[in-house]
């Protein structure tokens, strides 16, 4: 009963794949909405959903397409408990895809590109900025990374105005901040804090 999300930034984003008889495949978009969504996150340990993608929004997917005209309710334990036809009338560009409260999407705003800014972060339905406390150099360079921006050249301060705040620590050069260790909303690492941000040495498209 393996599912995942394929085609996202992170494993809690993606156009859903499940395994059945060692072939993966796909999920039509026919009747996917949030209550399906929901399931594939919770099952995932991803949270809960926050939007559910029709039309291949994370790429066409190959293979068979497992499941069309998916019904779940929402409380199920996983995918494979909700209603759906085994026969379709699907092609990969309508594969279903979620993207899972536990995702993390970043930006810099205020600078002179996308490689310059405040550091800012979605989280949990929300645009949060980062603490400085611990924005070091390996911090500030798996985000350039991560952004297709090079690495850290300067790191600036700001000021803190969005409604939520979080704390990145990276021991060493992760694919993402995400894969750090991290903390959303706790208000000790935070005290005194300014917003962290980065200018990259690389110019965003």
């Amino acid at each position: 009963r393996a599912l995942r999300l394929v085609g996202g930034r992170s494993r809690c984003e993606g156009r859903v794949e499940l395994e059945q008889e060692g072939t993966w495949g796909t999920v039509c978009d026919d009747s996917w909405d949030i209550s399906d969504a929901d399931v594939v996150c919770r099952q995932l340990q991803c949270g809960h959903a926050v939007r559910a993608y029709g039309e291949a929004a994370f790429g066409r997917g190959h293979g068979p397409i497992l499941r069309d005209e998916v019904g779940c309710q929402g409380h199920e334990r996983d995918l494979w408990e909700c209603p759906a036809d085994l026969e379709h009338d699907c092609n990969h560009k309508e594969d279903a895809g979620v993207v899972c409260s536990e995702q993390q999407e970043w930006r810099l705003s205020g600078g002179r590109d996308g490689c310059a800014g405040r550091v800012e972060v979605f989280f949990r339905g929300v645009w949060s900025t980062v603490c400085n406390s611990t924005w070091y150099n390996m911090e500030a360079t798996v985000l350039c990374r991560t952004l297709g921006c090079g690495d850290a050249l300067q790191r600036p301060s700001f000021r803190h105005t969005l409604p939520g705040k979080m704390v990145y620590l990276c021991e060493s050069l992760q694919p993402s901040l995400a894969h750090c260790r991290w903390a959303f909303n706790k208000s000790a690492p935070c005290y005194q804090s300014w917003a962290a941000g980065v200018v990259c040495n690389g110019t965003g498209s």
